[in-house]
């Protein structure tokens, strides 16, 4: 499979009047044709900056592209100007921002919302064509009683309607990518499961790509074919997905799998957790970010940034551990 998207060495950064938080710092990845592309990590990691900045939804005031490539189709969308970054969001890569409620207008139709991006890709579609397409994915994305909902307003939906609308909004161009960031959050798991087998139906039936961005390795596993882990706005593990779970090698990888709660274990155990905190992203990380709260931590972890080594030809991980030219190997 081809590479649909690359992103390259990117680093994003955010300024306050008091400080400058380097929320990512040089995130390398690629997205191939067809491929489902799992990111996960804690809240904070830069799993939601990396998303938005792949279309520039960044603030422009307050955010700054620090240095990096973002190749979608061969082409650099870091060098194209406003106008041609409108062709491409939408209607070449779409979006499922985190929470409905606030993505969606409260004062505009459902209906209206959803051709929106239609008619800026399509500006000679009559309006009667534009309501039928809209309708067409509602009743596509399983809403019921499509006709009556293209006259609501999002209150007048439940949640688990109003991410339907969503996708609806996301798809209505047929993108070539498909980001859901953190579509099923505050969803009950039956909704969830219902959005997340919408999406997987939708992706076999138009061949697209897919970035899903959570927190949960449960979506992950049933739904994903590789993994990206994120911490501190690095990379710091990706593989196939069932090698990740088989043998996870990055030591906040393997402690992230240690967390989920499991029906194979006695009731008595306790649940793990990961002592300490993610570091401050406004200060200059030295080492590993993860060194402070590894058990495996060396001398080098505090003062070097490792670099992505080959664990397998498409299993990466970045931990000095796991370097050639450190005695001490990985954890077992």
């Amino acid at each position: 499979m081809k590479h649909l998207l690359q992103i390259k060495n990117l680093s994003v950064s955010f300024s306050t009047l008091s400080k400058k938080v380097r929320a990512l710092r040089g995130v390398s990845f690629h997205l191939k044709e067809g491929e489902t592309l799992g990111i996960v990590g804690e809240s904070g990691c830069g799993k939601s900056v990396m998303a938005k900045s792949l279309t520039r939804l960044l603030p422009p005031v307050s955010s700054n592209i620090d240095q990096g490539e973002i190749y979608y189709k061969g082409e650099d969308l870091l060098l194209k100007k406003e106008s041609e970054l409108r062709k491409v969001r939408g209607k070449e890569i779409g979006m499922i921002f985190q929470d409905p409620m606030t993505s969606l207008n409260p004062t505009m139709r459902i209906g209206d919302q959803i051709i929106e991006g239609y008619a800026l890709h399509h500006p000679h579609a009559s309006r009667e064509e534009m309501k039928q397409r809209a309708l067409e994915l509602l009743i596509r994305v399983s809403v019921s009683d499509a006709q009556s909902r293209l006259s609501q307003y999002p209150h007048e939906l439940s949640g688990g309607m109003r991410q339907r609308v969503m996708i609806a909004i996301a798809m209505i161009s047929s993108p070539n990518i498909l980001i859901a960031d953190e579509p099923t959050t505050a969803l009950d798991v039956t909704i969830q499961a219902q959005i997340l087998g919408l999406l997987k139906e939708i992706q076999k039936k138009e061949g697209m790509s897919i970035v899903l961005i959570t927190h949960d390795f449960s979506i992950v596993a049933g739904f994903c074919d590789r993994v990206i882990v994120m911490y501190a706005g690095r990379i710091v593990e990706s593989a196939p997905v069932d090698e990740l779970f088989r043998s996870p090698k990055h030591p906040y990888t393997r402690r992230l799998l240690n967390s989920i709660p499991r029906l194979d274990l006695p009731s008595t155990r306790h649940l793990y957790s990961i002592h300490g905190s993610p570091p401050d992203l406004s200060s200059k990380i030295k080492g590993c970010a993860f060194s402070k709260r590894c058990p495996h931590a060396m001398h080098l972890c505090y003062d070097g940034i490792p670099s992505p080594i080959e664990v397998t030809p498409d299993h990466h991980t970045s931990c000095w551990l796991f370097d050639p030219r450190v005695e001490r190997k990985g954890p077992s």
